[in-house]
């Protein structure tokens, strides 16, 4: 409940209300004079003929404070002192003001609404797809990667698919599961040895399961073989060393890294590109990326790593989330654009709509 208490006393106007848009654990007390002063003193009382404590002090250019010690609902009394140069001026008393929970935060509504465009533009799209197919720009790496599993199968060799160092709680190791599990159904319908080197215990599990999973779907179920989904090593460089041996001892001439990598991205492509093999990588992290397109034929960039997925299932949910997102990106950076042009014209009312009111 909003309580606005205003008076006028030698040149003081007090207010005292529930902080807007909060939780239940503030009271604003605002104040203007159009007298001369160096010091306010803001103090409060839980009944109005009771004492006022000192809460604050507040030098010049400040007009409000809000005070978070206090106990939602419970009534509270405003008081504040000047001090100028002709002495103290004390205002009269502002209140009952009681602090209560906002079920929603008016100042973020822009917000809210950004995430309902969001869902509605995915949600029509997942339907679009569901009736008709929808088009997604060829990404070379993956359109490669047929031909590189093919080539492998070719000479006799098997493919190497490293799916980072990271575990299944990071998303970019759950999306290249997902793509493991489609380059394990071509692995298994070739006949071709698939070496899946992880560095997480449960990423290893993970994986077992998804390259079963995926030859059991093609009906090559004696194909799968669980020795060659192994655990190396939790540690760094440890797990590259070990992943290097693999590609010294077994000559893969397909080489897959998708997932999270850090120092070891070009420890391994170097060592993959001496054996001659076709490299393809993906990352999302920003700082590998030069070494992976450096050193590897093809290399998924950023957000492709998450796209994959959807781009080799062709599921219609994944399709759909996919372009509503790249959607939603779109209306994002034409409303950015937007807003620059306005903020260069002085358009403050455009500006205002996507401010968040705290």
């Amino acid at each position: 409940m909003l309580l606005i208490f205003l008076m006028f006393v030698q040149g003081i106007t007090i207010e005292a209300f529930d902080t807007p848009n909060d939780d239940g654990s503030s009271v604003t007390i605002s104040w203007q004079t159009n007298v001369e002063y160096t010091l306010i003193t803001i103090l409060r009382s839980e009944q109005p003929d009771g004492v006022f404590a000192t809460i604050c002090e507040a030098r010049v250019g400040r007009t409000d404070y809000q005070d978070t010690a206090i106990v939602a609902g419970q009534a509270y009394f405003y008081q504040v002192k000047a001090q100028t140069i002709d002495g103290e001026i004390t205002s009269n008393i502002a209140g009952p003001a009681r602090a209560s929970v906002q079920l929603f935060n008016i100042g973020r509504l822009n917000i809210f609404m950004s995430i309902i465009i969001l869902f509605a533009a995915i949600l029509l799209y997942i339907s679009l797809a569901k009736r008709q197919q929808l088009f997604i720009r060829k990404i070379p790496a993956l359109t490669a990667m047929d031909e590189a599993i093919g080539r492998a199968t070719e000479m006799g060799k098997p493919v190497l698919y490293v799916p980072g160092i990271m575990d299944i709680d990071d998303p970019q190791t759950i999306a290249s599961m997902s793509i493991l599990s489609k380059i394990a159904e071509k692995t298994a319908a070739y006949g071709t040895t698939l070496y899946v080197p992880t560095a997480r215990a449960m990423a290893m599990s993970m994986a077992q399961q998804v390259v079963k999973e995926a030859a059991m779907k093609v009906g090559r179920p004696d194909w799968f073989n669980a020795d060659n989904i192994r655990y190396l090593t939790d540690d760094q460089f440890g797990y590259v060393s070990g992943v290097d041996g693999i590609m010294l001892r077994e000559k893969p001439a397909t080489n897959f890294y998708l997932g999270v990598f850090y120092a070891e991205s070009l420890i391994l492509a170097e060592t993959g590109h001496a054996t001659g093999a076709i490299q393809i990588a993906g990352t999302a992290m920003p700082d590998q990326l030069p070494f992976f397109v450096a050193a590897c034929d093809y290399t998924l960039l950023g957000e492709e790593l998450y796209a994959a997925s959807a781009y080799l299932s062709q599921e219609p949910v994944q399709l759909g989330s996919l372009k509503g997102q790249d959607l939603g990106k779109l209306i994002f950076v034409l409303v950015i654009i937007m807003g620059v042009i306005a903020n260069l014209f002085g358009i403050q009312s455009f500006y205002n709509l996507f401010t968040s009111v705290h």
